[in-house]
């Protein structure tokens, strides 16, 4: 099941991927939110990035206006890999070799037709968990935000 969220600057976007979710029977959770009255995207980023990281969710997508601060917002979450992504490798590479857990886009600097392609990608791209470079990578990062990496 995947966790949805966006702020204002993301709505277009979200609406274009719940549709796209819809169509290929995916399972989703919609965290907000839902008009283009303002809100402050941590309080959406918070909540999807919370549930991917407790497990309830296996990924999560949140798109606000550039993605950036979404992705900030929720990076700040132990356990979660969010990257922004702008195009179509961005998205593979993102869960092919950083195994990230959400994906995150821009309303204003994205087209939704792209944003579906890019979540698509990120869905159904694997991690390279066969590649030990890319394991250990990973691995770093999670040493990094436990206080525990060594150079």
């Amino acid at each position: 099941m995947i966790a949805l969220g966006c702020d204002h600057g993301g709505l277009n976007l979200k609406t274009a991927i719940i549709k796209y979710l819809e169509e290929n029977n995916i399972e989703y959770k919609d965290f907000g939110c839902y008009t283009e009255d303002s809100v402050d995207y941590p309080t959406i980023a918070y909540p999807v990035a919370t549930a991917v990281a407790n497990g309830e969710f296996e990924s999560g997508i949140l798109c606000c206006g550039t993605g950036i601060g979404i992705s900030i917002a929720a990076n700040k979450v132990k356990g979660i890999r969010a990257a922004v992504v702008s195009n179509e490798f961005g998205a593979e590479m993102t869960r092919r070799h950083n195994n990230a857990n959400i994906l995150c886009m821009g309303g204003r600097v994205t087209s939704e037709a792209d944003a579906v392609k890019f979540a698509d990608i990120f869905l159904n791209t694997p991690f390279s968990s066969d590649e030990e470079r890319h394991t250990r990578r990973v691995q770093m990062l999670s040493d990094i935000e436990n206080g525990t990496f060594d150079i």
